[in-house]
């Protein structure tokens, strides 16, 4: 007993160490996007198209996510994605230090395959440790990456302050995370969701992998990420924006408005999991929802800028949980946790492919801050399908309520 405890322990700790890495890896180069562009001489129109061909290579992991951990695991998918990030972020370094666009793009596709499947497979090990635990504790693995991420925005800033070039910057930061993602990479992935069939054959995979689009309590599931992926998304791009010409505020206050985001996000997530012991799933989510959509109205009809920034801080607590919830609730049948935390997280992924374009569209006719009212009307579909996320026991028929 006293062993299981310590390798569930030690999992624990080195999965959210896995969080943290994937965090700071990522956001360290996205917070440089300005260099790349002088890097590279473009401008944001031709940016945005290049980030757009990354997102399909991240869509297409997520699609095909769930057969490959089914039939490798998590542990073989988790050292193919670490080393195929490598060979991503190396080409993403050559295009920056030679000025070669034709380098980055199949560089921002490796990325986006190599991402996808780095955040299924630490999903999955977070879900096995949870239930090997026996209580809901990803919330914390997620309060980890929005650390990592933090994190991973100073080391940029401080790369940019010390003028180190981005293709510099990316060759040190994924070099050293890459090799902490390697060495805690056998702990991480030491507990197995019970039941686990990662030794499927490819064929049988494949067909299972796909039998998941087919339950409406997983899709259901999807809509809920959907939602809370967008609640949280577009504060991280648009709030600061919103920030400043709703209120013509200076840059600052719109970073430091998005601050109080993460901050009041990254403290739910921490100590959330107690709410969701407590309340349960459901209840916690449909609160969740409803803090949202509170900050939501309050930061966009809001008269001044305080009334704006209780708003932002209720629409932090209400977007922490949504996502690691959803993400659980997936992996409750432990046979065909990956699979469904593949679709489940296709949603999430379509979501941030389609939800930049689209709003930016939409702000340009409304405005930035008004914008922000459509987040409402998904917020509101997840309060109605909540239930979807009520405890499934394994093996039982997906129910849709």
């Amino acid at each position: 007993m006293t062993t299981t405890t310590t390798v569930a322990t030690r999992a624990r700790l080195a999965v959210l160490g896995q969080f943290a890495l994937f965090g700071m890896i990522n956001v360290s180069w996205t917070s440089r996007l300005p260099s790349l562009m002088t890097a590279l001489d473009i401008d944001a129109a031709m940016l945005g198209r290049l980030l757009v061909i990354g997102g399909v290579g991240s869509l297409l992991g997520a699609l095909s996510g769930g057969a490959v951990v089914a039939r490798i695991g998590a542990r073989a998918t988790l050292t193919v994605a670490a080393l195929a990030n490598v060979v991503g972020f190396g080409l993403l370094a050559a295009s920056a230090l030679t000025g070669s666009v034709l380098l980055f793009i199949p560089g921002a596709v490796i990325n986006g395959v190599a991402s996808a499947l780095v955040n299924l497979s630490i999903n999955v090990s977070a879900a096995a440790v949870e239930q090997r635990m026996g209580r809901a504790i990803m919330p914390q693995f997620h309060a980890l990456f929005s650390v990592g991420a933090a994190l991973g925005a100073l080391i940029a800033a401080g790369f940019a302050r010390a003028g180190i070039g981005i293709g510099v910057q990316v060759i040190v930061v994924v070099g050293v995370g890459t090799a902490i993602r390697l060495a805690t990479l056998r702990p991480a992935t030491a507990v197995t969701l019970s039941g686990d069939r990662s030794t499927a054959q490819g064929g049988s995979a494949a067909r299972e992998a796909l039998s998941a689009w087919r339950e409406p309590r997983t899709l259901l599931l999807g809509l809920v990420l959907m939602a809370a992926s967008l609640t949280e998304g577009t504060a991280a791009t648009w709030m600061p924006l919103a920030v400043v010409e709703g209120f013509a505020a200076r840059e600052a206050v719109g970073a430091l408005a998005y601050g109080s985001f993460v901050v009041a996000m990254t403290v739910v997530r921490i100590f959330g999991t107690r709410l969701i012991d407590r309340f349960g799933r459901v209840a916690v989510l449909r609160v969740s929802g409803v803090s949202a959509l509170t900050g939501l109205l309050l930061f966009v009809a809001g008269p001044s800028l305080p009334v704006a920034w209780i708003g932002v801080v209720l629409w932090g607590f209400g977007a922490a949980l949504g996502n690691p919830i959803a993400t659980t609730a997936a992996a409750d049948d432990p046979l065909r946790a990956s699979v469904r935390v593949s679709v489940v997280a296709s949603f999430s992924t379509v979501t941030s492919l389609a939800a930049p374009p689209l709003f930016g569209l939409l702000a340009a006719a409304v405005g930035t801050r008004q914008s922000l009212l459509v987040v409402g009307a998904f917020i509101v579909l997840s309060l109605a399908i909540a239930g979807a996320a009520r405890r499934e026991e394994p093996g039982v028929v997906p129910a849709t309520r």
